[in-house]
């Protein structure tokens, strides 16, 4: 098996260091992390990693689920106004029959935490499946960078409106939104580590005073019959014929999107949930059966609150609270613990939903931490830095402040961009199911599906068009990692990329029968494989480089399956072929695999060995391209260019021949 070499120690590699090299040793700290074990709770476990009941990691799911309480009843008034309850019914439809059984069918087929990504990257393969994939990682940013945003906008609003607060942070939302950013950059940046035991006590005790808070003021609106004739007036006179209503509550729906966030997550944290003891890696039934249990349950528990708190915030509180700059606006649960329950139980809701929307952000940066490093580094599309935590927290951390400078730290404003990135994620899982669906075969599914999948599609484009912010911010995502991502990726096309180098028995024959000096291998175009190809490149290269026992020599046929892959396992197969010895490998590409069974060969026989090559015919820059994206082009350079970055040594270094 070949590794990859790191560079030897320098003199005074040990010495402690100062100024910037310390700077850089503590940002690049951690560097060699696979991106599955990053930290936080949406990555792998660690190997002395615990599992956990399905119901405890139900409340890291809630994190992102149910603080979204926090701000959800205030959205919905604010855009649907008498009509908020019933499309928040809509919503609550929409999840149990739509987004729950899709996401329950991606737990089973991607039980990993890789979710409905991984899903779409195995069914659309190659370069086209590769740039879907870099725009859905753009669309899922805007979701994980928006719930940072918004949650600390709604905290901050929290902190603002509460009856304890001091004068002079009144008006100051953007300088307590930025704050908190910068606490939640500053815990990353120290070490962030698994809190499932935190996220527990958070998501009880929010949920807990959320249902005395909706309880209370269905009380008193039982109580106040009045209130709620007022409303069903309102709502009678403003929208009379019924099927009109049903209309209008379906057209506001899509503004209600951010209520359905929690979903993705939810499939994210998988690998956190204790399964069976009979779970395989590939077959992990009891971890996909808790994962149901989780999806369904938390679903259930946020549709009642949902319907629950929609009623009687629109019920009971006045239209004109909700509006920008009234007490109501993005926190209407705050306003009734305040209203009905006393300053003193109001302040204990305000810090219950401040700790629960701030400890949201870690949890979506967390999740953007894994999220990157999971498809970036494996693409070839990352820089070195990325794999390293501390750097993308960084980076992560300016986009934030840039996007709450931009909305003015506002949860309504912020509201159609969160919204936008939710959508298409659940729009992209519903495809994917009904795909999978289709190539299963499974009519009754594909249909049903594929009809939730209209729906989405629907939510999505009709959000998009009333709130393009959404939209625009993800196509600035999206712009912004396809460029790092094409660009690194040119800037890596001289890496070696083999994940392990393997010879089957044949042709560890054919390299071990060549006679003591030299071996040479003379590197052939697979899709040219009759008898005359042979031996004229047998004669061509035995003129121009007088090779003088052509008997010794081998042939290496690198067969190119999906250019569009960055890091390839390969096998090495001995093949006999019209009387010639042929070493066969399938790859990524050309020049990079050529250059790795060189240096496999190599430390297999202590030999140094030979390859020849005629030049490729073209234009340069064409061949350029080529190489880029399709594995071939300039082969007989970039694999001399290959070897040189990989073996610094020269006397170790297989030889190039060009003819």
């Amino acid at each position: 098996m070949t590794t990859l070499s790191h560079a030897p120690a320098e003199p005074g590699d040990h010495a402690k260091p100062t100024g910037a090299a310390a700077l850089r040793r503590w940002l690049m700290e951690g560097l060699p992390e696979s991106a599955g074990k990053r930290q936080g709770p949406h990555g792998r476990p660690d190997p002395g990693h615990k599992p956990h009941s399905w119901w405890r990691v139900m409340c890291l799911t809630g994190l992102d689920y149910f603080s979204t309480l926090g701000y959800q009843p205030a959205i919905a008034a604010l855009a649907a106004g008498v009509l908020a309850p019933l499309a928040t019914i809509v919503l609550v439809l929409v999840t149990l029959f739509g987004a729950l059984p899709v996401y329950k069918r991606v737990a089973r087929e991607s039980p990993h935490g890789a979710g409905s990504i991984a899903m779409l990257e195995r069914l659309l393969p190659r370069w086209w499946g590769k740039l879907f994939v870099l725009a859905l990682l753009g669309f899922a940013a805007t979701d994980f960078m928006i719930t940072i945003t918004l949650s600390a906008a709604d905290a901050s609003a929290h902190v603002i409106e509460n009856p304890f607060a001091p004068d002079f942070l009144h008006g100051q939302n953007v300088a307590i939104t930025l704050a908190l950013v910068a606490a939640l950059a500053a815990v990353f940046l120290r070490g962030f580590k698994e809190a499932i035991g935190i996220a527990v006590v958070l998501v009880a005790v929010f949920l807990a005073l959320n249902l005395v808070v909706i309880a209370v003021a269905l009380v008193h609106a039982a109580g106040s019959p009045q209130l709620t004739t007022n409303w069903w007036t309102a709502l009678t006179t403003q929208h009379g014929n019924p099927v009109m209503v049903v209309a209008v509550a379906l057209l506001v729906f899509p503004r209600l999107a951010l209520g359905l966030s929690g979903f993705e997550t939810g499939v994210a944290v998988m690998p956190q949930i204790r399964g069976r003891l009979s779970d395989t890696e590939d077959r992990p039934e009891g971890r996909i059966r808790g994962a149901h249990h989780l999806l369904t349950t938390a679903a259930l528990i946020m549709s009642s609150f949902l319907i629950t708190s929609s009623l009687v915030t629109t019920i009971l509180i006045p239209a004109a609270e909700f509006q920008p700059g009234g007490t109501a606006n993005g926190r209407a649960l705050a306003y009734l613990a305040h209203r009905l329950l006393g300053e003193g139980f109001g302040t204990v809701y305000d810090a219950s939903t401040i700790a629960i929307l701030w400890f949201a952000g870690a949890s979506a940066m967390a999740g953007l931490l894994n999220l990157v490093p999971r498809y970036l580094p494996r693409f070839g599309m990352a820089p070195e830095w990325a794999g390293a935590v501390r750097p993308l927290v960084l980076v992560f951390t300016v986009v934030a402040v840039i996007i709450t400078l931009a909305f003015k730290a506002s949860v309504d404003a912020q509201g159609g961009a969160y919204a936008t990135g939710v959508l298409v994620l659940i729009t992209s899982a519903a495809v994917a199911v009904t795909l999978s669906a289709r190539r299963k075969r499974e009519r009754g599914k594909t249909i049903g599906f594929g009809a939730v999948s209209v729906a989405f599609v629907y939510t999505t484009v009709a959000n998009s068009i009333e709130r393009p912010d959404g939209l625009k911010i993800a196509a600035l995502f999206i712009a912004g990692i396809v460029g790092v991502s094409f660009l690194s990726r040119m800037r890596r096309a001289f890496e070696l990329r083999a994940t392990y180098i393997r010879m089957d028995e044949a042709a560890m024959n054919f390299v071990a029968a060549v006679d003591e000096g030299a071996i040479r291998i003379i590197s052939h175009d697979p899709k040219t494989g009759d008898a005359a190809a042979y031996r004229h490149k047998l004669e061509h290269a035995a003129t121009v480089s007088d090779i003088r026992d052509p008997r010794d020599v081998l042939f290496l046929e690198v067969i190119v399956d999906d250019s569009s892959d960055f890091e390839t396992a390969l096998e090495i197969r001995g093949v006999s072929r019209h009387g010639f010895k042929i070493l066969q490998v399938h790859g990524s590409n050309v020049p990079n695999t050529i250059a790795a069974v060189l240096l496999h060969v190599r430390d297999a026989t202590g030999v140094i060995p030979h390859i020849y090559f005629r030049w490729t015919e073209g234009n340069p820059i064409a061949n350029l391209l080529k190489f880029l994206f399709f594995g071939e082009g300039e082969i007989a350079p970039v694999t001399r260019e290959v070897l040189r970055e990989a073996e610094p040594e020269l006397p170790r270094r297989p030889w190039v021949h060009v003819g």
